[in-house]
C-alpha cells in the first residue's frame, strides 16, 4: 500500500473507534460530488448526461461543509464532473483540510496547470488526476488528442511544488495486460504517491456501453497484469485483499455504506455509480431508508459486473480488520495469479432474470 504513515494511523484510528463503539454501518471515503459539469465527455462516463440546468448546478462551500461534517468518514474524495470548474473548489479543500480530512481531489489535470497556485501542498491533500493507460489508450478513452500529455506535464508540476499526487486509472474493453504493466512502471518513473486501479462501471447513461470489460474478462485481465508485476514493486492506492478480490480470489459483497455520495441532488441511494435508484436528504436518512439489502452483486442485476472500488474497498478492509494474517501474507506475496477462481453468487431470481446460469468456479 503506498498510502502515508500519517494517514494510515488516522484511518486505523478511525476504524478502531468504530469497532469499539458497536457501529456496523460506517463510511470509509465520502465522495462528494459538488457538480457534474465536465470539460471532457468520456466514452465510459454515465455522469455527464444531464440536461444544462442541472449541469449547471453546484454545491456551495456550506453545503459541502455540512456534508463533510454529517458523515464524518476520515477520507473525502471529490469526483465529478471536472472539480476544478468548480469556482469556489479551492474554499471547499481548505475547509476540508481545517477538518483534519484527508481529501482527495480527482481531476482530469485540463486546469490543474492554471489553478494549481489557487492551493497550498498539504499532508492532507492529494491531486488524484485521472490517466486510463499510455498516452494513446488514455486519448481514446477520454475521446480527446493531447489530454495524456497536458496530465502528464500537471503531474511533473504538482510534484515539483510538493503536492501529494496519484493517478486513477480505469481500465476499460480492449486491455492487455503488458501494456496495462508498461504504464504503471510509467507512473513509477513519474513518482507519483500511488495509482489507483479499476475496472470502468457499465453506466446505463453512458455515451457508449461496448466500451466497459466484464465478468470473468477482468478477473483474468488482473491476474495477467499481477503475474506480471511479481517483482516490480508498484504502489497501488489500494488494500492487498481489494487486489486480491480484482483477480478472483474473494467473493465479496459490496459495502455502498462504506463509500456515500453526496451530490447536487442530495445523499444518492446506494452508491455513486447508480444514478435512478433515488435520494436521500441526510447521510442519516441514507443509513436508515436505502433498501441494502436490494443491492450488490448477489441481488441486483445493474451490480452484477461493479467491481469498483468504491464498493468493494470498504469489504476489503472490513476483510482485512478480520483476517489481519491474511491481508499481510496477500501484501507480501501478492494476489494469487494460478488456479481456481472463488465461487461467483448467482442473481436472486426474484430481483432479476439475467445471468441465470454463472459459472461457479473457474479454472485458469
Amino acid at each position: 500500500m503506498s498510502v502515508p504513515l500519517r494517514q494510515q494511523l488516522a484511518v486505523g484510528r478511525y476504524l478502531i473507534k468504530q469497532k469499539l463503539s458497536g457501529v456496523k454501518r460506517y463510511p470509509l471515503v465520502l465522495m462528494l460530488e459538488p457538480l457534474f459539469r465536465c470539460n471532457l465527455a468520456c466514452a465510459g462516463c454515465g455522469k455527464i448526461d444531464y440536461p444544462d440546468d442541472i449541469l449547471n448546478k453546484r454545491l456551495s462551500v456550506d453545503e459541502c461543509m455540512e456534508a463533510v461534517d454529517e458523515c464524518d468518514a476520515p477520507m473525502v474524495s471529490i469526483p465529478g464532473g471536472e472539480p476544478l470548474i468548480h469556482k469556489e473548489m479551492p474554499q471547499i479543500v481548505a475547509g476540508i483540510i481545517a477538518r483534519k480530512k484527508f481529501v482527495y481531489l480527482c481531476t482530469n489535470a485540463l486546469l490543474l496547470k492554471k489553478r494549481i497556485d489557487d492551493y497550498t501542498p498539504s499532508p492532507y491533500l492529494t491531486f488524484s488526476i485521472h490517466l486510463d493507460g499510455n498516452q494513446a489508450r488514455h486519448d481514446v478513452s477520454v475521446c480527446q488528442k493531447g489530454v495524456f500529455d497536458i496530465a502528464e506535464e500537471a503531474i511533473k508540476l504538482a510534484l515539483i511544488k510538493g503536492f501529494r499526487v496519484t493517478i486513477n486509472c480505469t481500465l476499460f474493453q480492449g486491455e492487455n495486460a503488458q501494456e496495462v504493466a508498461d504504464f504503471l512502471d510509467y507512473a513509477m518513473e513519474l513518482g507519483v504517491e500511488g495509482v489507483t486501479i479499476a475496472p470502468g462501471f457499465s453506466y446505463e447513461h453512458a455515451p457508449k456501453q461496448d466500451v466497459f470489460i466484464k465478468g470473468l474478462d477482468v478477473k483474468k485481465l488482473f491476474r495477467d497484469i499481477f503475474k506480471i508485476g511479481k517483482n516490480r514493486h508498484w504502489k497501488l492506492n489500494h488494500s492487498s485483499l481489494y487486489l486480491s478480490f480484482l483477480a478472483g480470489n474473494e467473493n465479496y459483497n459490496c459495502t455502498p455504506w462504506g463509500n456515500p455520495t453526496r451530490n447536487v441532488f442530495g445523499w444518492q441511494k446506494p452508491c455513486y455509480l447508480l444514478d435512478d435508484e433515488g435520494y436521500a436528504n441526510s447521510f442519516q436518512e441514507l443509513l436508515e431508508t436505502t433498501p441494502w439489502e436490494n443491492y450488490g452483486n448477489a441481488n441486483n442485476s445493474k451490480c452484477v459486473n461493479c467491481m469498483a472500488h468504491c464498493g468493494y474497498e470498504a469489504t476489503a478492509v472490513e476483510d482485512t480488520l478480520a483476517h489481519p494474517l491474511k491481508a499481510l501474507l496477500t501484501s507480501i506475496f501478492g494476489p494469487k495469479t494460478e488456479g481456481s477462481m472463488v465461487e461467483v453468487k448467482r442473481i436472486d431470481s426474484k430481483n432479476s432474470s439475467a445471468l441465470e446460469n454463472i459459472p461457479i468456479k473457474t479454472e485458469l
